[in-house]
C-alpha cells in the first residue's frame, strides 16, 4: 500500500490532486505548524492583469500554532470578495458553472477553521475528478515521533509499504530511517502539459479550479504527471 502525507492547502494546484491520485491512502497532516503567507490559506488565480492571490483571512496568534488550530476571520467579507473575483475573471471560461457549483457551499456554510475549509474543498474536487483514494486525518491515527519518524509511523499504522513524498522534502527527510523501517521512499514527479487557458500565456502554478473552469470534466486528462515518480530507497 502506498501512502502520502501532506498538509491541507486552499484549493491547491493540480499537482496536489495528482499526488492524492497517486497513492492508496492520503493523510492530511493537520497537526503540522501553520505557515504564514503560504499555501495553507491562499492560492493563485489567473486574471487579465496576470496572476493574483486569493487569500482567506485567518487569526495567526503564535509561531507554534498548528493548522487545525487556525481560525478563519469570518468577520471579514472574504467569501463575497472571492466569489466576485471568480465571476470577474472566469465568467467567460467554458466551464465556469462547474467551479461556481464547487464553490457554492462557501455561501451556505461558515467554516470556522482553515483546515475544515481546505479539506471540504479538496474532498469536493476529488469527487469531481473521480479520485477514489482513501482520505484520512492524521488526528485519527494517534502517532508520534520526530519529523521522519512520525511519517514512517503513520505509514506503518496504515499497513503501508511505500511512502510517496514531494521532492522538496529531500532537504529534511532521513532516507536511512525509511530503509531501516522497511518502507520504500519515492518522490513525486510534477511534469504537466499545458491546457487551454484564458488570459495570455500559460501559467501552471495556479489553483486546480483554473483547470476545471477551462476544461471541465476533461480535467481528468490534464492533472496526471507525464513522467513516473522516483524511487529513492
Amino acid at each position: 500500500m502506498r501512502v502520502g502525507i501532506i498538509q491541507s492547502s486552499f484549493i491547491p494546484w493540480r499537482g496536489y490532486f495528482d499526488f492524492i491520485a497517486s497513492v492508496d491512502v492520503f493523510v492530511f497532516l493537520e497537526s503540522a505548524q501553520f505557515t504564514k503567507n503560504d499555501w495553507r490559506n491562499r492560492n493563485k488565480i489567473k486574471t487579465p492583469s496576470g496572476v493574483v492571490w486569493l487569500s482567506v483571512p485567518v487569526r495567526h496568534i503564535s509561531l507554534s500554532q498548528r493548522i487545525d488550530e487556525t481560525e478563519i476571520e469570518n468577520n471579514q467579507p472574504w467569501v463575497r470578495r472571492h466569489m466576485n473575483a471568480w465571476q470577474l475573471n472566469y465568467a467567460k471560461a467554458p466551464f465556469y458553472q462547474d467551479i461556481k457549483e464547487l464553490l457554492s457551499p462557501l455561501k451556505e456554510i461558515e467554516f470556522r477553521m482553515i483546515s475544515e475549509l481546505n479539506i471540504f474543498l479538496i474532498r469536493s474536487i476529488c469527487a469531481y475528478l473521480e479520485i477514489k483514494t482513501r482520505l484520512v486525518h492524521s488526528s485519527e491515527l494517534n502517532v508520534e515521533g520526530g519529523r521522519t519518524e512520525r511519517l514512517i509511523n503513520i505509514v506503518k499504522s496504515l499497513e503501508g509499504v511505500c511512502y510517496l513524498s514531494g521532492p522538496a522534502a529531500d532537504a529534511y527527510l532521513d532516507q536511512g530511517l525509511f530503509a531501516k523501517a522497511g518502507v520504500v521512499l519515492e518522490y513525486k514527479s510534477y511534469d504537466y502539459a499545458p491546457y487551454p487557458q484564458l488570459w495570455g500565456g500559460f501559467e501552471g502554478a495556479v489553483t486546480i479550479l483554473d483547470l476545471i473552469a477551462n476544461c471541465g470534466k476533461e480535467a481528468v486528462h490534464h492533472f496526471r504527471s507525464r513522467t513516473p515518480d522516483i524511487r529513492i530507497a
